[in-house]
């Protein structure tokens, strides 16, 4: 079974999935989240980075241009972001779920969740939008 980081992102091995994006610089939202470790299903502490259409996540909050995101995930690969307290059964848990996987986080508090929630879903509008826009055909001027 192809893991879930490696199949949200579709990465075969470890490549460099964030050239172009200065995650250390201006980035939309940070944060601090839980999220499950890839192999061992422990919740671990990790910094947050949402940035042009990626979430990165790092070990810790100092970031610099020499950083190395310990993971990134495209958000155009992301159907939803939504509540997850039930499905998880903890307080302040989020999910974003791809065609085949789904993916847990939980915040610190209410309050994040939400911001999290409405940062990530307005990412994942802007980056279905800038595909739609590019096939957008006028069709009203093929009428003349």
């Amino acid at each position: 079974m192809v893991s879930l980081w490696r199949a949200a992102t579709g990465l075969k091995e470890k490549t460099n999935d964030y050239d172009g994006v200065e995650f250390w610089s201006n980035p939309e939202r940070t944060g601090w989240l839980m999220k499950q470790g890839e192999y061992i299903k422990t919740w671990r502490r990790r910094w947050f980075i949402l940035k042009q259409g990626k979430l990165f996540w790092f070990k810790e909050s100092t970031i610099t241009r020499a950083s190395i995101p310990r993971g990134v995930i495209p958000v155009a690969s992301c159907l939803t972001a939504k509540g997850a307290e039930d499905v998880i059964n903890k307080p302040y848990a989020f999910e974003l779920s791809t065609r085949s996987e789904t993916m847990y986080f939980i915040a610190d508090s209410e309050k994040e969740k939400e911001d999290w929630i409405n940062s990530i879903g307005r990412s994942i509008v802007q980056s279905s939008r800038s595909v739609t826009d590019s096939e957008i055909v006028d069709y009203d001027s093929t009428k003349r």
